[in-house]
């Protein structure tokens, strides 16, 4: 994610994210308030897995802090003490994480002591049964890498011409699914040395409806049009290429590596590993936005194509300079809002996200 706080920073971009974290808390808390309490441990160790930076894995925390010790305070007449991981890829602009916790500097009570833990979640973070609570939400659908083949432009499934891959041809749609049963398996194998028996494992993972098959990532027409992954991203990668910026390849090898999963594939991946016993499997819908948001994007269409190229530039610009350079996503984010902004025809469709959520107990 880009870092910062600026216009173009995760951190002022994460509407979207938030509206699927605020669905979460609910879950959350009910999880904790079913959960094993450790009453002879000094301290109980908490990890959110992929947390970014931002309110969102803030006011987490704090709603996991708060949950656990009205929990221990009620049933062991005590609370003990809690250390937060924040845990995300090195690249993760940790320094504005940390900067945004309000007590690090004040001379109060800390609800919870803080610690950054650098790597990917799909590798061992934490030694063998430390963790009590790990937490991720809206990071899972983030694969490790692109599938080799999709990047090969001799295999069948090279991805010509598109960014992502809803709606791609089988060949691209079965090697970003084979990656994804991958990536989630080695989540859970290392989650599973990591969390203490009887400790828990919430995740809120970008997902589809059981009834749409993988190619089928956002499940309607006016979701596939008004997604940013799809066709303005598209567009825009051809804006590029017709004015000779970039050439066919540079475009074509660029892939966005996310996929959303069903819950017989989440299933799946928790029945491979074991170790782990579900407690909820759940999908569900958000709307992107309110009506009333909706209602002044109507009336300012610039506005509207501002805001979604910063959610882009927010998400993908760390991705895009690896793959381009630095120069090249921003003539690609001004294409891209730009498409946006003209679009009369989409704008007033309505884009839901699917949302997969996920609470089971080391066992």
């Amino acid at each position: 994610m880009q870092g910062g706080d600026d216009d173009g920073s995760y951190a002022k971009n994460s509407d979207a994210p938030a509206t699927a974290v605020a669905l979460s808390k609910p879950f959350l808390s009910k999880a904790i308030r079913s959960m094993k309490l450790f009453a002879d441990e000094a301290s109980i160790r908490i990890a959110d897995l992929g947390c970014a930076t931002g309110h969102n894995t803030l006011s987490t925390m704090e709603l996991v802090v708060q949950n656990l010790k009205q929990q221990y305070e009620e049933q062991c007449g005590h609370a003990p003490e809690f250390e937060a991981f924040f845990s995300d890829l090195p690249s993760n602009d940790f320094n504005s994480l940390f900067q945004s916790i309000p007590f690090v500097n004040d001379r109060i009570k800390r609800p919870y002591f803080a610690a950054g833990v650098p790597g990917s979640f799909y590798n061992r973070l934490f030694p063998r049964g430390q963790i009590h609570l790990a937490v991720s939400l809206s990071a899972l659908h983030w694969l490790s890498q692109i599938p080799e083949a999709v990047l090969d432009r001799r295999s069948p499934a090279w991805n010509k011409g598109r960014a992502w891959i809803d709606g791609a041809k089988k060949e691209v749609v079965d090697a970003y699914a084979r990656q994804s049963k991958d990536d989630l398996r080695a989540f859970l194998r290392c989650r599973k040395e990591e969390i203490v028996e009887g400790g828990m494992l919430f995740m809120l993972i970008g997902g589809r409806p059981s009834s749409q098959r993988p190619e089928n990532q956002l499940c309607d027409p006016d979701s596939r049009a008004k997604h940013p992954f799809t066709d303005s991203m598209d567009q825009a990668w051809e804006d590029l290429l017709n004015e000779g910026l970039i050439d066919e390849e540079t475009r074509d090898s660029f892939n966005i590596p996310a996929y959303m999963r069903s819950k017989e594939e989440v299933k799946e991946a928790f029945d491979h590993c074991q170790g782990f016993e579900i407690k909820q499997l759940e999908f569900h819908r958000l709307i992107e936005h309110s009506k009333e948001k909706q209602d002044e994007w109507m009336r300012d269409p610039v506005s509207y194509g501002r805001a979604k190229a910063n959610l882009v530039r927010a998400t993908l610009r760390p991705i895009l300079v690896a793959h381009v350079g630095e120069l090249l996503p921003d003539e690609l984010f001004k294409r891209f809002e730009k498409r946006v902004s003209e679009d009369m025809a989409t704008l007033p469709k309505t884009c839901f996200y699917g949302v997969i959520v996920v609470c089971a107990i080391r066992i």
